[in-house]
């Protein structure tokens, strides 16, 4: 039987855009070593998990709360999620923290990794930037908490270990 590249989903939730740059170089390196990847906000990709192997969802944090687009998705597609490899990544805080430490999932993130059998989750840093939408991200812009704190060495780093996974997790199943 002929092998084929993996299939991947990479769906995110996000306001300002931050979240869905971190989803497009997850994308990136997942291409980069052999996999064929689908970009897409978790609104409208909810519906075609099942065109893919596997999963890799994120979600910007607000206030304690992952994104209500990447909980919906979790929630629509959990059917689908359960029988194929998932990866959770969440992005946000403001602050280099992210980078010095592992950052335990929010408790709704745990709660839908431990429904859906996740194989592993993230937290990275988040960006709010001068263009931010909203009135409290506007206040933490003005206070002088914003900027740039994601790091793009980890998220990639990160995705490799997703791409060697990936292969492993998927080597038995028919048609790959």
């Amino acid at each position: 039987m002929e092998r084929r590249e993996p299939r991947v989903l990479i769906a995110y939730g996000t306001t300002n855009g931050s979240t869905a740059e971190i989803a497009e170089r997850i994308g990136d390196v997942l291409s980069k070593e052999g996999c064929v990847t689908t970009v897409r906000s978790a609104d409208a990709a909810w519906r075609n998990v099942v065109e893919y192997d596997a999963v890799v969802l994120g979600g910007a944090l607000y206030a304690g709360r992952w994104h209500r687009d990447a909980r919906r998705f979790a929630r629509r597609a959990r059917r689908e999620l359960t029988v194929r490899p998932v990866w959770l990544f969440s992005s946000g805080p403001l602050d280099a923290s992210a980078s010095d430490r592992d950052i335990a999932p929010v408790s709704g993130v745990r709660r839908i990794a431990a429904r859906i059998d996740a194989r592993g989750h993230v937290t990275f840093g988040g960006r709010l930037d001068e263009n931010a939408r909203g009135r409290m991200a506007r206040m933490l812009v003005n206070s002088w908490k914003g900027g740039d704190f994601r790091d793009f060495e980890h998220i990639s780093a990160w995705a490799r270990g997703i791409a060697d996974d990936v292969g492993s997790a998927l080597e038995g199943r028919a048609g790959l």
